[in-house]
This record gives C-alpha cells, structure tokens and sequence, in this order.
C-alpha cells in the first residue's frame, strides 16, 4: 500500500541512522519495464578483504563538473576520495581511460566513462545491511553485485544472471518430492567468477543462505529465507541444492544477491561489510568514494559476461561515477549543461518532464514509462462502511459496475499526467504484462450505461444509493481526482460526496476498520511469478484483517458479498499458495483477475510514470527498467557513442 504523500516521487537523500538522525525520507518509486502498454511520449532507445573503509557522510558536498569527454575530475572543493583497494591487479583506472581503442559491436568502442546522476545518498552499498534495501543501493548495485536473477525491462519477469536456468517445474529445476518437500536445484555457470578470480560456486549459494537466516534471526530483517523453511542443502562447485518443508514459490525471490564465501566468512555481517564492498561479481568494481558526493567504479577485468551478439568480453566502458545531487532542479541543470549523462527525472512534475522533452532535439533520449506503482478506485463491503454512508449500495453489483462506466479513466488520466501515460487496463502490468488481459475494458466510460445502471440499483436494493468517496488529502492527485469524480458521477445520475482526511487517519484507522464507502489508494506492484500470486492475498475472503490483508472485506465473513464468485476465488488462492507450477499459475492469476474485473471489485486506473533521461548521443545501450533494477540494470552493456 502506498501513502498518498508518496503519489510524486520523493526526492530525498538516504542517510544513515548510524550518522545523521536528523533527516529520514522514503524511498522514491522510480524503476521501469521497457515496453509496457504504449504511451504517446516514451522512447527506448585477492582472497582476503583489505580494511579500506568505505564511509559516507551524512553531508551534501558541492557538486563538481566533470568533464565526459575525458573522465578528468576537479575536485578542489571535496574532500580527498577514499580509494578501496579491493582488486588493484584488476582493474583499469579512469585516468588510462582513453587508452583503450578495440571496436565494440554496432559501432560501439571500447573506452570512455559514464556518469549518472540521483537524488539519494547510499549510507551503505550492502544490499543486506541496514537502509540496504533503498533504491540507490540497487541502482549502484547493478554495477558490481550478481545474484541469480535479473530482471527483464519489457515484460517484467526474472531472468537468469549467475545460474545457466531459473529452475522451474518444467526444466527438472523443481522437484515436488513424495514426502510432500520440495527440491530446488541451481547450476553456476562455468564461466562465472568474483573479481578477485575465485569461481563463483554452490560454496557461495550455501554460505549466503546461511548468513542471511543468521541475519533474519538476530536482526529485524525480514529476507525471505526464514519463510522459505529450508530443511537441508548441499553445495558443490558449481551447483547447490535445497530442500524446503513445503512446495512454495517463495524460493524465485531468493538469492538476488550472492555473498562471496572466501571473503566474507570468518567476519562480521553486515557490520564490517556496511562501508566496505566484499569482492564485486559484476561488470565494475570500486575505484574511489568521495563522501556525500560521489562514487567511482572501474572495469572489472575478470567480468565473465560476453556481449551476446558479438562475444566480446563486456563491460564496454572503462567505468562509470555515481553522483549524488540531492535538489531536483540541480539534477535537472546538470543534466541539462551535460555534467550528467544519466538520470532519473521525477515524472509527476510536469515543469521538469516538458522541459527535458524539448531537449531531445539536442540528443537527448527521455522515456517515460507507466511505472509500478497503481492507483485504483475500490468499495468496501464490510458493515462499518454504513458508518460513512448510511445509503451505501455497495453490495449490489449493478452499482459498482455504474460506477465503473461512470468514472471517465482517460480524463482522470489527462488531467494528472497529460499524454505521458495511458489508463490502466490490467493490475497485473505492474507485476508482468505477460499476465495481463484488457480485463476492465468492459468498462467504458458511459454516463447514459452508467445511470441506466444506477437506477437498477435503486430498484434491487430500495435505497438512493449515495456513494461517500474517502481518500487521503495530504498530496495533489487524489483531491484533485475526487473534484473530477464529482462531475462525472453527476453527469450519470450517481450523488456523490466526497470525505478527504489526513493520510495518517486513512491509512492508519479508516483502512483497516474498515470504515469507508468507496476509496482510492495505491499499491506497488513487484516482479516474480510469486510476487504476482502474493497480491490476490489483498482480496482472500478467508483473509479478515487484522489477521489477513483483505482491508475490502470483499466475501470476508463480515462482508455484504458471499457468493459463488467469492468462494471460488478464496479456492484459488488456497490452491495458489502451495502450486510452484508456472503454467497452472499464470491460469489462476487469470481466472483470478476475469472474477475482480467481471465482479466490479476494484478499478485500476494507472500506474504513476517513471521516467529515464540519457544523452543519447553520448552513451548508447541504455534501456529504462521500471523495476527496482532501475536505469543500470544492464550497465554492462552501455558504451560511448561520441568516442
């Protein structure tokens, strides 16, 4: 569920509580899918550790220039930069960056530097310690870490990184065994190896697995690993086992990030690895971190990705520098005077999008993509709703369904965004469009369908069925979606007031009491075939909060609606919770979404945009990834295109 105060992007810096108390701020949701529903302005275009320190200040440095042409850095305003030596025979420093002249495919060279630009600030670079779970931690992650998984920028689905196959029940992956466990099963590539030379083996599968159910015990991290329930595993080489209790998709989100057993073992964790990277398994590795301001990767040398079109060893760029700018309009300045080459731009802030639009004359390539993040228009069904509207009518079908052809999407759409995104057809585009079907298509907008409606539930429920809309206040958007709401309800006949309240009363005791009419709020769709299956918890009727999570109380014991629809769908999610088969999955979603959609439960209306900003015509290979893989999920694969 998501805030109404984050419905624009925060941008705000990630300090660490070790270092500054002072300023916490949420996480921005920026990370994109390349090719979801079509918009009308998007476009894609050494074995033992050193102690080198990693520390990052809780203090904004002045932001330097740099020029990209050169990778030459003028530092006369920052501190002296922290070198991390982690693996200096392999590595190729910035200052030889020119020096490297082989041809790379489709007229890209090898050489040169990339810089990206973020409004947050890293307290850390483990993605396992704490505030490691901040989107900046991922963005710079992509440069250096490897895992099992990757994350495909156009249909959203995970896709292998270390491992020659996610396993799966059709591929021998899975195994559901006859005492009722289940077995997974990962191959290593051959190929595969830290930066320090080491092959990356089952050994560091095992260890991780290890370290992180060590970390969920002692700490308040919640990884997954425990809820896997892991009976027993074996490691070797290049494979690694696992055996859990029971079958459950909820080993797919496991492993995003492997933990290098040679380095790592015999010391602290996370503790004495929340300022130091242990040795990196992808594309870069750490050359220099200058507090508060910037950090400076190299060429890994001993990358084990090859281009797939060319077979040349990858990465193409020398290396790459993160900096950290925390003012948006500075971000926007530097990207506009060229001293960035990438960014994520907030997208909600129309002053900032347009302005970048009109730069793509200059070279620049600016993306705008539906993001993850979705709004939707729901009812409560629950006893409490007659609390706020005596007249609710919600438990009539012939009513929900008026007020699906009542509400004008497109013009709701236009009046926040413009043309930057379409209306929402499917929930599940926020999770994999391979899912998705146009499932609320069925809903047009249709003031004389919509009234011819509402009189008929009039007629069956004996009631002037008014609707109460309640929502969060504290941002733009949903207010200014209910004043909306209100002209279209009345052009088909539907009387309609509107409850605005403060979000911490609507998300903190009107949601889960249950104790509004109909509502709007926004959830954060994720990625992964389990993820997808998690959702439908939302609308379990066996889920009554506060035990479970269907905050609609739509077929809940104390609901207004039990039927045959919702006990059926209660059947599917029992039998989605224990199925690890793909395609008997993707079925169950279906059916699934056909029951929402053709019940009137909720109504999806967008997902919020993400948006990319590269100079096109300085570095190519970038592809946006509205996914928490964000803008450098395939860093490795950028090159100079002005070299």
């Amino acid at each position: 569920m998501v805030d109404d105060n984050a419905s624009a992007p925060s941008r705000a810096a990630f300090r660490s509580p070790r270092l500054d108390h002072s300023n916490t701020a949420m996480a921005h949701q920026h990370r994109g899918a390349d090719s979801l529903p079509p918009t009308a302005r998007s476009r894609q275009g050494t074995t033992k550790r050193r102690v080198h320190r990693m520390v990052f200040a809780g203090v904004i440095m002045g932001v330097v220039a740099i020029a990209c042409s050169t990778g030459q850095t003028d530092t006369t305003t920052a501190p002296p930069p922290t070198v991390i030596g982690m693996q200096p025979t392999t590595t190729t420093s910035l200052e030889s960056a020119s020096s490297s002249t082989t041809d790379a495919p489709s007229g890209a060279g090898y050489g040169g530097i990339a810089i990206i630009g973020d409004d947050q600030i890293p307290s850390t670079v483990n993605p396992y310690a704490p505030d490691g779970d901040s989107p900046i931690v991922a963005i710079i992650g992509q440069a250096w870490l490897t895992g099992v998984w990757d994350i495909d920028p156009t249909t959203l689905e995970l896709i292998p990184e270390v491992v020659t196959a996610l396993p799966t029940v059709a591929n021998g992956g899975v195994v559901v065994n006859a005492d009722g466990t289940m077995t997974v099963q990962y191959r290593v590539r051959d190929e595969a190896v830290w930066a320090d030379g080491i092959p990356i083996s089952g050994y560091d599968f095992q260890f991780t697995l290890d370290t992180l159910l060590e970390l969920e015990q002692t700490s308040d991290a919640r990884l997954g690993y425990t809820a896997a329930r892991v009976v027993r595993s074996a490691a070797q080489d290049k494979t690694f086992s696992m055996t859990l209790e029971s079958p459950t998709l909820q080993f797919e989100q496991l492993f995003r990030w492997l933990i290098p057993k040679h380095a790592v073992e015999g010391t602290a964790f996370p503790d004495d690895w929340t300022d130091t990277p242990w040795p990196s398994g992808g594309p870069f590795v750490f050359d220099t971190i200058t507090p508060g301001d910037r950090i400076v990767m190299v060429r890994n040398e001993n990358y084990w990705k090859t281009d797939e079109l060319s077979g040349l060893q990858l990465p193409f760029l020398d290396g790459v520098e993160f900096r950290f700018i925390e003012e948006t309009s500075s971000l926007v300045r530097a990207f506009t005077n060229r001293d960035i080459d990438v960014f994520q731009p907030p997208p909600s802030i129309r002053e900032v999008i347009d302005p970048l639009m009109d730069l793509e004359n200059n070279g620049a390539v600016i993306t705008v993509l539906p993001g993850r993040v979705w709004e939707h228009v729901n009812f409560q069904f629950g006893p409490r709703r007659l609390e706020t509207s005596p007249n609710s009518c919600n438990e009539n079908l012939a009513f929900r369904r008026a007020v699906m052809q009542a509400i004008d999407r497109e013009a709701a759409v236009a009046a926040i965004y413009g043309d930057l995104i379409p209306p929402m057809g499917s929930y599940l585009d926020a999770f994999s469009p391979t899912l998705a079907s146009d499932a609320w298509a069925r809903y047009p907008h249709d003031p004389a369908a919509a009234q011819e409606l509402y009189l008929q539930a009039v007629q069956e429920t004996g009631r002037e069925c008014t609707a109460v809309f309640s929502t969060s206040a504290n941002a733009e958007i949903r207010p200014r979606l209910g004043k909306l709401y209100v002209d279209m309800f009345a052009e088909a006949g539907i009387p309609l007031e509107l409850a605005l309240m403060d979000s911490q009363p609507f998300f903190g005791e009107v949601l889960p009491e249950g104790t509004w009419d109909v509502g709007q709020w926004a959830w954060a769709g994720s990625v992964g075939l389990a993820k997808a299956v998690e959702f439908h918890d939302r609308f379990d009727p066996q889920g009554l909060p506060p035990e479970g999570s269907n905050f609609y109380r739509w077929g809940t014991s104390d609901s207004s609606v039990d039927d045959d629809s919702t006990r059926r769908f209660a059947e599917i999610v029992a039998t989605m919770r224990t199925s690890v088969n793909a395609g008997d999955l993707r079925l169950l979603i279906a059916e699934a979404e056909a029951i929402l959609a053709d019940q009137a439960v909720i109504l999806p209306l967008f997902a919020r945009p993400v948006a990319g900003a590269v100079w096109g015509d300085e570095v190519g290979g970038y592809i946006l990834n509205i996914s928490r893989a964000g803008s450098t999920w395939n860093i490795e694969n950028w090159y100079r295109t002005d070299r």
